[in-house]
C-alpha cells in the first residue's frame, strides 16, 4: 500500500457492505454525563439507531432529555428489569456503573433484545462471561462499546500495520491522562472499586489495551503493571498505573493511565520500517491527526472530524439490521478484562503474568 492510497477515502466506512432498511429502537440504560452529552446526540445523528426509552432512577430527572430527543418513554431501573415498555425497544446501550452491567444486559437477552454494552463488560471475568453465554443462548447480539474500533484514524492505522506500510511491528507507546476531579465530585462511583472494578486501568488504561491489540491484531501473552495511590479520595483505587504488554506477534507495548494528571492521550506504533503517531486518539473526540513514516518517506495527515460515537451506533445498528457479527462482541470485552485482571495480579505480587 502506498502511503497516499492510505489516505484516499479516509474517513470511508469499510465495514458497510450491505444496505439496510429502519432503524434499531434503543433503550438506553443510565443517563449520566456520557449519555446525555455524547451518546443521546450521537445517537439522534446516527442512520441506523433511534432512542425509544429511556431508563433512568427517578425518571423525573431526565423528562427534559426525554423532551429534547423526542423519547416517549420514561422507566425507572426496576421497571426496566420487570418487563416494562419491552414493546418500545429493540436493543439497549448500557451506560450504567460497571458493576450493573451484567444485570441489565443479562436481563435484556431474556427478553430477546440485543445489547450494546459500555466498557469494562463487567467489572471482573466471571461476571462478563455470564454476559456473553445469556446473549449466546438467547440468540440476540452483544457489542461492547469500543468505539475507536469504528473511528477512521483507527482503522486506518490498522489497515496500513495490516499491509506492512511501517515493516514489522516492534514497540507501542499508548497513554491517556484525565484529572478525574475536575469533572465530578469526589464521591463518583469510579472511584469506588465494588462498582468500578478498578481505577485509572479500567476507566483510561483500557483504550490503550483494546486499540493496540484491535490494531496489531493480536493476542497478549503476558503483562507486567505498577500501580500508585497518592491517598485521598484515590485511596481505594490505582491513580496512576503503568503497565508493560507483551503480544503472541512478538510486539511489546508500554502504557499509562492516569486519573490525576493533565489531559492528554497518545498512541505511537514504530515498526522496523517506519512508524505511525496518532495524536489524541483517546480523549473525547480523535483529531483525525497523524503522522506517518515509512522507510525515507514522511507524510503528516489531518482529516475532517467524525464523531465516533456516531460510528459506533452505526455500526451496531448495521449488525443489527444484517446479522452481521460485531468485531468488539463480547470475547472482545472479555479478553481485555482478562488483561486488567492480570494487571492488578501483577501490581499486587510484582511479577509478569502469563495470560498464554
Amino acid at each position: 500500500m502506498a502511503l497516499e492510497d492510505a489516505f484516499a477515502n479516509f474517513t470511508r466506512r469499510d465495514w458497510e457492505c450491505e444496505s439496510t432498511a429502519g432503524t434499531v429502537r434503543l433503550a438506553v440504560i443510565g443517563v449520566g454525563g456520557f449519555a446525555r452529552q455524547r451518546a443521546l446526540p450521537g445517537i439522534a445523528d446516527s442512520n441506523r439507531c433511534e432512542t425509544t426509552v429511556l431508563v433512568a432512577r427517578p425518571p423525573e430527572r431526565v423528562t427534559d432529555i426525554a423532551e429534547t430527543y423526542g423519547v416517549d418513554h420514561i422507566v425507572d431501573y426496576d421497571d426496566f428489569l420487570a418487563g416494562e415498555c419491552v414493546d418500545a425497544y429493540d436493543a439497549i446501550y448500557v451506560a450504567a456503573p460497571n458493576d450493573v452491567h451484567g444485570e441489565y444486559a443479562t436481563t435484556a437477552a431474556e427478553f430477546g433484545k440485543h445489547v450494546l454494552c459500555e466498557k469494562p463488560l463487567e467489572i471482573t471475568v466471571d461476571r462478563a462471561q455470564a454476559v456473553v453465554d445469556a446473549c449466546n443462548d438467547a440468540g440476540v447480539t452483544l457489542m461492547t462499546a469500543y468505539r475507536l474500533q469504528t473511528e477512521p484514524t483507527v482503522r486506518r492505522t490498522r489497515e496500513l500495520v495490516r499491509e506492512g506500510v511501517i515493516g514489522d511491528v516492534v514497540q507501542v507507546h499508548g497513554g491517556f491522562s484525565h484529572p478525574l476531579l475536575a469533572t465530578v465530585d469526589p464521591d463518583t462511583w469510579r472511584l469506588d472499586p465494588e462498582v468500578a472494578g478498578g481505577g485509572a486501568l479500567v476507566d483510561l488504561g483500557i483504550y490503550s489495551l483494546n486499540t493496540i491489540r484491535f490494531i496489531l491484531e493480536s493476542e497478549l501473552n503476558s503483562v507486567y503493571a505498577t500501580t500508585r495511590s497518592e491517598g485521598g479520595p484515590f485511596a481505594d483505587v490505582d491513580e496512576h498505573v503503568a503497565f508493560q504488554l507483551e503480544y503472541e506477534s512478538g510486539a511489546t507495548a508500554s502504557c499509562t493511565a492516569s486519573f490525576d494528571a493533565h489531559a492528554r492521550s497518545a498512541l505511537e506504533l514504530v515498526g522496523t520500517g517506519g512508524m505511525i503517531d496518532i495524536e489524541s486518539p483517546f480523549g473525547g473526540r480523535v483529531l483525525q491527526e497523524m503522522v506517518i513514516e515509512s522507510g525515507d518517506m514522511r507524510m503528516e495527515y489531518t482529516g475532517p472530524s467524525v464523531d465516533e460515537v456516531r460510528e459506533e451506533f452505526d455500526y451496531f445498528g448495521y449488525c443489527v439490521l444484517t446479522g452481521t457479527d460485531p468485531e468488539p462482541d463480547g470475547e472482545d470485552g472479555l479478553a481485555d478484562l482478562r488483561a486488567i485482571e492480570a494487571a492488578y495480579e501483577s501490581a499486587e505480587t510484582g511479577r509478569r503474568v502469563s495470560l498464554a
